[in-house]
Order: structure tokens, then sequence, then C-alpha cells
């Protein structure tokens, strides 16, 4: 199945644009938090040091997975967010919303793998896009946003 089959689907089984947007959000953290293993077997990474190095890990992902390096630029004066562009949206090609589907987040499985992918590395953030081609915009923009770093949590009764 291809992914535009996938939305499209998608958008047969639910009501309305917002939860398709949840749908191909959970389905992105749910492959992101697998995703995570093979990234770091392949590319043979260390622990990040700060967020910048988790923004160049970020950049290394989107080229060993969809073949395209998005810019890292747009950093927040605290160095606690960023955006990545992309020039080209691989999993847009050939693609045109209808006018219906206006809400539609057409590629929201890419922030639920960044979410699932971060969040097994012990960070949690906010991922949202902020421009997008589908909608008129020059560039495809994902923000991305620290919030805390998680703890490693021990199974009840593991302490």
């Amino acid at each position: 199945m291809t992914y535009g089959a996938l939305v499209s689907q998608l958008l047969k089984d639910y009501e309305n644009d917002e939860d398709v947007n949840k749908q191909l959000d959970r389905m992105g953290y749910n492959i992101g938090i697998r995703l995570i293993e093979d990234f770091l077997a392949r590319s043979n990474v260390g622990r990040c040091y700060d967020f910048r190095d988790t923004a160049d890990k970020i950049q290394m992902g989107f080229k060993m997975f969809l073949g395209i390096s998005p810019t890292v630029t747009n950093w927040s004066a605290a160095g606690d967010e960023f955006s990545l562009v992309m020039e080209n949206n691989p999993l847009t090609e050939f693609v045109e919303l209808p006018e219906k589907h206006s809400n539609l987040k057409y590629s929201n499985i890419l922030c639920g793998v960044l979410r699932g992918a971060l969040e097994m590395v012990q960070m949690d953030v906010s991922i949202r896009f902020a421009q997008d081609q589908l909608k008129g915009d020059n560039v495809t923009e994902i923000r991305v946003k620290f919030i805390r770093r998680l703890e490693d949590a021990l199974p009840a009764g593991d302490d």
C-alpha cells in the first residue's frame, strides 16, 4: 500500500480531518519507537550532547530513511526549538489536497515518527507543521520543540 492510499483510506474511515491527523500521528509514533533502534544500529552514533546535536542526528535520519536532507534552521533564542525545512517532501510528490480537506496534515506521520523516536532516547518534544507545500507554502517546515528530558523509568517492582 502506498502512503497516499493509506491516507485516502483513513479519510474514508474517519469523519473529519482532525481524526485522520491524530491517526497519522499515532501511526508515525509507533513507527518511530521502532525505527530509532534501526537508526542507532545503522548509523553507529552515540548519545546526543545537546539539542543541536539531536537536530544533526534527525537530519541524518531523514537522509537515511527518506533520502532527503532537510535544512536545520530558525533556532529559538533559548536553543530549545528549531525548524526542519524541506524543499521537497517525498511523501507529497504528485499529491493535491481536495479543498474539503483543508485541515488535513497529510504528512503528519512524520511528526509522529520524530516524537516516537525522540521519546525512546528520553526526550519529550512537541512537533508540528509550521508550513506545508500542499497548502501553498514555498517549503514544508516542521517545528521541533524540546520540552524536557525523560527519566529512565524502571518497571514497577524493579527498583
